[in-house]
């Protein structure tokens, strides 16, 4: 017997599809291409003088339009750097009328002429241009055939480079980790300096070194803007040209040092001029969840150090919500508020307007006796964890959860104090020197849980804050929250799909759906009297929407149940039936229930020691059976048996809409 081929792998470098081949007719045009661009390079190479170049490039002329290059192109990049970055980042976070406009005018430098971009500069700058007579008879500035001149020419045609790579790099970056520094109480220009600009670090490095070298390099818009003066605007391009005229061989030397110093800059962008996204927490590869070493809960330790809201302060919540949500909030101090509805109903919305951060809907937002309306977010004193966490991947875990602290203004040992504490108390405080990108997804869900509270808020806001926790680490970081909300002086809304956090964290359980308050009730209430059918679904129970009948419930999606209970004929309802309440056969079942449907399996799953059984039918909607694995192994059911269900009247609960 042959034993089977064993098929080698490609050479390094050489992956490509299975099955594709490169066409002939795209190859050849590529490779000429690739040749046309490396002709140039290649000539320079073979034509420079090499047991001279030396001599050259240390000559007295060449050394001055060097030195005067460095400092053109320096002073550029640091008038690019302060009209560049706020010109980027208003293109990537603020829509306003013309942008497009003013986008096309950063882009325009780089496709106009140079010399047409000179002549545009003395008409603008020079001493008849439209503003150069004004800066020399006000402030004595003189641009035109002056070193500045050589400065706004080169900061003209190569600023672009710093806007695109910016804005490019400001649009990946999700805005979630410059909201959630908002609403830790750091003010819009601390935002931008401890936040955004450290994560764009990347794309505004690789902007700043394409800009200074295209200023370095720059020409055109030089020698027709500000001439070509030995030693004020001569730089070295202009001394190539000159060199040119005279000494051929020179003017290739020095040639060649511009080409090594934007060979040296490309290389060291390795291709990343565009910027692109810094989401640098989710590049490296996560640890599985919580298997990192981890303290245990902690007891008996000291009570985190806070400054926005002292343990005796009681801040009520009264808040009407219009837009896309349309609802009335109160609530007292100490008072959890879980928030709960299917996707697209509204949670996240509601947080949002609550901070402020969303166009889609307002609030009226009262906290105590201030009226908190007008504030911009990070004067609201609510904090907020959104559902990815949001950690700034820039600062350690202890950093992050000092963050807000900081904000606010208490001294850095203090803050650190306190957040350590914190950290502790959620399990995760030997990670406090660990990076976002170290810690697994649940212990940086904890972290951010630490550092919302750390900052003692008014209104705490929680975006399903332990959905990415494994079981057992959900346990305890849901007794710890609940051990911190019991004494919290202020209210706390958390949205979330988990029963089990609705019921165990919340004194109240708002069903939102389509923006608007179906119930807002005790968790009591709303588990033995769910108003949604998403609600119900979500405890474990089937619900089926309908209109009432004399004897039960017309369905709406077709067919009808019998109950025990009766409603008005006409009236609105949802048909509650508890999965232990159905019964499964195999055959149609005799005696007294009244609702009987055949079916047949379509999903088992498991449900502790007991397993759910998914049972669909052309005559009433999707029901769910719960059983014991023995019954199970008794009917011998699996996907796509047949069956009976049966449910009886006095098993069906009604509850009007």
């Amino acid at each position: 017997m042959r034993s089977p081929r064993t098929l080698a792998p490609p050479p390094a470098g050489r992956l490509r599809a299975p099955g594709t081949r490169t066409p002939l007719a795209l190859a050849v045009p590529a490779l000429v291409a690739i040749a046309f661009l490396l002709m140039p390079l290649v000539g320079i190479l073979a034509r420079t003088p090499w047991n001279d170049l030396g001599t050259h490039l240390t000559s007295p002329d060449v050394l001055e339009a060097l030195r005067l290059s460095l400092v053109v192109s320096f002073c550029a990049l640091g008038l690019s750097l302060l009209l560049g970055v706020p010109l980027a980042w208003l293109l990537a976070r603020v829509s306003f009328p013309g942008k497009a406009l003013v986008r096309s005018l950063v882009l325009l430098p780089m496709v106009l002429p140079p010399t047409v971009g000179g002549v545009a500069l003395l008409l603008g700058f020079g001493r008849r241009g439209l503003l150069g007579g004004w800066l020399e008879n006000t402030f004595g500035i003189v641009l035109p055939f002056h070193t500045s001149g050589a400065v706004v020419a080169a900061t003209f045609v190569a600023m672009p480079f710093l806007v695109i790579s910016l804005e490019g790099t400001l649009a990946g970056l999700r805005t979630s980790y410059e909201e959630t520094a908002a609403s830790l109480g750091a003010s819009p220009v601390r935002v931008f300096c401890t936040v955004t600009l450290p994560m764009v670090a990347p794309g505004l490095a690789a902007g700043a070194a394409l800009t200074w070298a295209r200023a370095l390099g720059e020409f055109g818009a030089t020698i027709t803007f500000a001439g070509n003066l030995p030693g004020t605007t001569q730089t070295l391009p202009l001394q190539v040209y000159l060199l040119l005229q005279g000494s051929p061989e020179a003017a290739t030397s020095v040639a060649l040092l511009l080409l090594v110093i934007a060979m040296a800059v490309l290389v060291a962008l390795r291709g990343r001029w565009t910027g692109g996204t810094t989401d640098r927490a989710a590049r490296p590869v996560r640890a599985t969840d919580d298997t990192a070493p981890a303290s245990p809960p902690a007891t008996g330790i000291e009570e985190p150090v806070t400054t926005s809201a002292a343990p005796e302060e009681r801040w009520p919540l009264h808040a009407e919500v219009t837009g896309f949500n349309e609802l009335t909030l109160d609530a007292g101090p100490g008072t959890t508020i879980a928030v709960v509805g299917p996707n697209g109903a509204g949670k996240t919305t509601l947080l949002r307007a609550l901070l402020g951060l969303t166009p889609r809907a307002r609030a009226t937002l009262r906290l105590g006796a201030t009226d908190v309306t007008t504030l911009p977010p990070h004067r609201r004193g609510v904090a907020w964890v959104p559902q990815d966490g949001a950690l700034f991947p820039h600062l350690s875990a202890l950093s992050n959860t000092a963050y807000g602290l900081r904000a606010q203004g208490t001294p850095r040992p203090e803050a650190r104090r306190a957040a350590q504490l914190w950290l502790d108390r959620l399990g995760v405080g030997p990670l406090g020197h660990r990076k976002p990108a170290q810690l697994s997804g649940g212990q940086a869900q904890r972290v951010a849980l630490a550092r919302a509270l750390a900052a003692r808020p008014r209104l705490l806001l929680l975006d399903e804050p332990l959905a990415a926790l494994d079981q057992t680490t959900r346990a305890h970081v849901r007794h710890t929250l609940r051990g911190h909300l019991a004494g919290f002086g202020g209210v706390c809304l958390i949205v979330t799909h988990d029963p089990v956090e609705a019921v165990s964290l919340a004194d109240r359980v708002l069903v939102l759906d389509d923006g608007r308050a179906l119930q807002d009730a005790p968790p009591a209430a709303v588990t033995r009297h769910p108003r949604s059918p998403w609600v119900a679904r979500m405890l474990g129970r089937n619900a089926w929407p309908g209109t009432a009948t004399g004897d039960g419930l017309a369905l709406t999606g077709g067919g009808h149940l019998v109950a025990a209970d009766r409603l008005p004929d006409g009236a609105r309802a949802l048909a509650i039936i508890a999965p232990e309440a159905v019964s499964v056969h195999l055959d149609k079942p005799t005696g007294s229930p009244r609702n009987v449907w055949p079916g047949i399996v379509r999903e088992i799953t498991s449900a502790g020691s007991r397993l759910r059984i998914l049972v669909t039918s052309d005559e009433a909607p999707d029901l769910v059976a719960e059983i014991t694995p023995s019954a199970a192994l008794e009917l011998g059911l699996a996907d796509g048996v047949s069956v009976w269900t049966s449910v009886k009247a006095t098993e069906v609960s009604l509850v009007t809409l």
